[in-house]
Parts: structure tokens; sequence; C-alpha cells
């Protein structure tokens, strides 16, 4: 098996990456991943080095890890600050480290793309392998779906959960008509809670369009862009993303982009920036001119509520963290990602407190699905359940 190390997804031909992947998962996808590079948003610069690896054999290509070099633990969604700072204090480099990941991108997917299974556990028990050889402190995979679970726990990685989000395109009659069949699955209060939401936002004039990323001017991807930096200057940062990769990627004549554009008048006053795969609508980022009453909750939540039960769209997936989205008939879910670090005693310590954190995240989402604003119903055995 021959291994190479790319430090750009544009050195293999796009045909060959995306082979090894679902093309339901646009984050994967060459397209995207090259556009970050090609566009200034991950560089060695920025703390982002690239350097995926890929295992071929006389067959071709056996599976590919798009893989970062890491100096820091910013644009990952996964917080290890604890761990750098108890590496620090026995004396340990943590950064740079080896991430298997997607740049701010905290949307649980594939993240080997792999020929069958014997490939995909054998790029995962190479992590360790270059994480050691490279002298990094580490390789960490975040957001890992199931199919990849079981490679990274033969690698020697240990598990870590956390709690997400999600809204499920699913009725008591199967999927939702529209979105008054949807609340009418809600207690009173909570339904009566989302209509007013709904209706202070009507009430202010404000419409809505949702546009893919193509059908979108220069100019009106440039104020969509002003819109979406606005909530990183409120935060005192730069953008994760630049001008550019906007221009590029969300202007392709088959790019997943999806736009809910919010108008006062003729004016682009919010955006929620989305991404559609499959029979997925990825929430992403958002932006708006002015505090406007809900205007939030209706952009970036019902919305694309809304754009899923009119696609037939099964799954919504509004992006990390808020537990305000519970009350909106989002569902808590388990995420995971996977560790391995070359210092014994901090590998021992970390691994012991991350057995301890699992029990405390399953307790936690068990205690979130308890507080759904959906009906519930006494089914035979006497047992509630959701309606």
């Amino acid at each position: 098996m021959r291994v190479r190390h790319l430090d750009r997804v544009a050195s293999l031909p796009a045909e060959q990456w995306n082979a090894l992947f679902p093309a339901a998962y646009p984050f994967t996808r060459h397209a995207f991943l090259s556009a970050l590079e090609e566009h200034g948003c991950v560089s060695p610069e920025l703390g982002w080095s690239p350097c995926h690896v890929v295992l071929s054999d006389e067959l071709g290509i056996a599976a590919i890890a798009p893989l970062y070099v890491k100096g820091h633990s910013y644009g990952e969604f996964v917080f290890d600050f604890a761990w750098a700072d108890a590496s620090r204090r026995i004396g340990q480099s943590y950064y740079p480290k080896l991430i298997n990941a997607i740049p701010f991108t905290p949307c649980s997917g594939p993240r080997l793309g792999a020929r069958d299974e014997a490939a995909r556990h054998l790029i995962a028990g190479r992590l360790p392998d270059i994480a050691r050889a490279a002298g990094l402190s580490g390789c960490h995979a975040l957001f890992i779906d199931d199919a990849d679970f079981a490679a990274y726990q033969s690698a020697g990685l240990v598990e870590r959960n956390d709690v997400q989000f999600h809204w499920f395109n699913q009725g008591p009659n199967g999927a939702y008509r529209d979105f008054t069949d949807f609340v009418s699955t809600f207690t009173s209060d909570k339904r009566k809670k989302i209509l007013r939401e709904r209706r202070r936002v009507a009430e202010a004039g404000i419409r809505f369009e949702i546009r893919a990323g193509h059908e979108l001017s220069e100019a009106d991807w440039t104020r969509v862009y002003a819109l979406y930096a606005s909530t990183y200057a409120e935060r005192g940062q730069a953008p994760y993303l630049t001008p550019e990769f906007f221009l590029d990627y969300g202007r392709q004549a088959d790019t997943p982009v999806r736009l809910v554009l919010a108008y006062e008048d003729s004016a682009m006053v919010a955006v929620a920036i989305t991404l559609r795969g499959g029979d997925t609508l990825y929430g992403r980022h958002w932006g708006a001119a002015d505090r406007y009453h809900s205007l939030h909750f209706e952009t970036c939540y019902y919305q694309g509520i809304d754009y899923c039960i009119r696609e037939g769209l099964q799954h919504f997936d509004a992006g990390a963290q808020g537990e305000h989205k519970l009350a909106r008939g989002f569902t808590p879910q388990i995420t995971r990602s996977a560790h391995w670090l070359a210092e014994p005693r901090l590998f021992d310590a970390v691994s012991d407190h991350l057995e301890r954190e699992r029990a405390y995240v399953e307790q936690r989402e068990a205690l979130l699905d308890e507080h759904t604003p959906y009906k519930r119903i006494v089914n035979p055995a006497g047992a509630a359940q959701d309606e």
C-alpha cells in the first residue's frame, strides 16, 4: 500500500477524490475542501496546514483522510483547551496536533473515504503513526459518523460525546404536510409561542426568499458576505470564510448552497447560509443588519423547516450548540469525536475523563429529550412517548 500526503486537495483530480466519499454529504466533496484552500480560509499562516493522506495499491486509490496539522484549536467545535492547558502544566507541547476534520464544520458525517472496510480500518490505523512520526501531540477525528467509528476504535482512539439539536420530518402520520401540521404536534403553549414569533416577524414587514447560490449576483453575494461577517464582528473576530470562497463555491452551477434571504422592503436585512445534501439541510451561518424581534428564529429555523417540508427533506442539522432549539422542535442528538494523545500520562487522564463525561452526556441527552415541545401520549403499556 503506497502512502501519499497532499498539501492541497486540488493535487488530486475531483473525480478520484469524490469517488471515495458519499455524494450526499457536501463537506467532504472536492469542491468544498479545495475552495477552502484556494481562497485563503485554511492555510499554514492561519494555523491550518493541509496534509491529506491517500493510500493506493495496484487497484488505485483505496482510502483518503482529510488531515490538517493545527497550531491552535479554533474552528473545530470540539473543545480541548483544558487538555492543552494540562499538557502545558506537565511540560509538554500540545500544539501542533493532527486533526481529521472538516474546517469550521460541526456537522457529523464521513471523515474517511474508503473503498471497503479493510481500507477504512487501514487508514484510521495510520493516524496515530502519522502523528507520532511527525512529533505531533496526538490525532483527533471530529464529528464522525457511525460508519467510521469502529475504525477509529480499532486504531486506539477514544470516544468523546456531545449533544446537538436536529429536526426530523417525522410526524405521527409520516412526513409533515406543512408547517401548521408540524406545530400541531406541539403542546398548546409551545405552539402559541412559535406562532407568535413568526407573526412578529411578518408584522415587521419582513419577507423571505430561499435561493440557490448560483442565482445570486455578485452584488447580492457582497451583501450576504457583509451580513455574515457582522456576526463575527460582534464577537471581535475575523470571519473564518473569505468573500472569494463564497464567490467561487457559492456561485458554482451545481452548488449545494441555499440562502434564506430576509428583506425589509427591497433591502436585504438578514441571511441564513445553508447547504443541501441528500435528504438533509445543513444550517451553517447567519447574519443580520439590525436586531429584529424573533428574526433569528425565523431565518435560521422556521424558514429551514418550511423548506424541508416543501422539498421532502427528512433532516435539518441547524448547527452546533443551542438549547433554545429544543423549544422549536429540534431534538437532542449525540455527536462523536475520537482522540489519541502521544503523551501516556495525558492520554490516560483524558481517557478516564471521557469515560465519565460520556455517561454525563448520555444522561443530559435523556433529560433534554423529556423537555421537547411535542405532545405526549400514553401507549397501551403505560409509557409516555412523543406523539
